[in-house]
């Protein structure tokens, strides 16, 4: 069974940290998935974000998204893919590793 990263992202800093482990963890065979909240949904409007796509499994809060007045497509993230802290709290049940941004 694949090992499987969590990655939260709070905080629309780190961006470059985010996007480094990620791919360390991806060539290292492992399963990533990275949900966006808070400050953090302010990462999907970035040119690099790109850089995660086919890399993890991207999910965005829908609230945080919409209170902070964004809208539109963001690379990798389907519709369902924008959803509430329940996702969150099954990605934390369902790692190996969580970490926090």
């Amino acid at each position: 069974m694949t090992e499987k990263l969590g990655i939260l992202v709070g905080t629309d800093r780190h961006m470059d940290y985010v996007i480094h482990l990620t791919h360390a963890a991806y060539d290292k065979g492992k399963a990533i998935e990275i949900f966006f909240t808070g400050a953090g949904v302010k990462l999907t409007q970035r040119k690099d974000f790109e850089a995660l796509v086919g890399r993890a499994k991207l999910s965005v809060c829908d609230v945080s998204f919409r209170a902070l007045g964004l809208s539109g497509d963001v690379p990798g993230v389907g519709f369902k893919d924008f959803a509430t802290q329940a996702r969150n709290a099954e990605m934390i049940n369902e790692c190996d590793r969580y970490v926090v941004f």
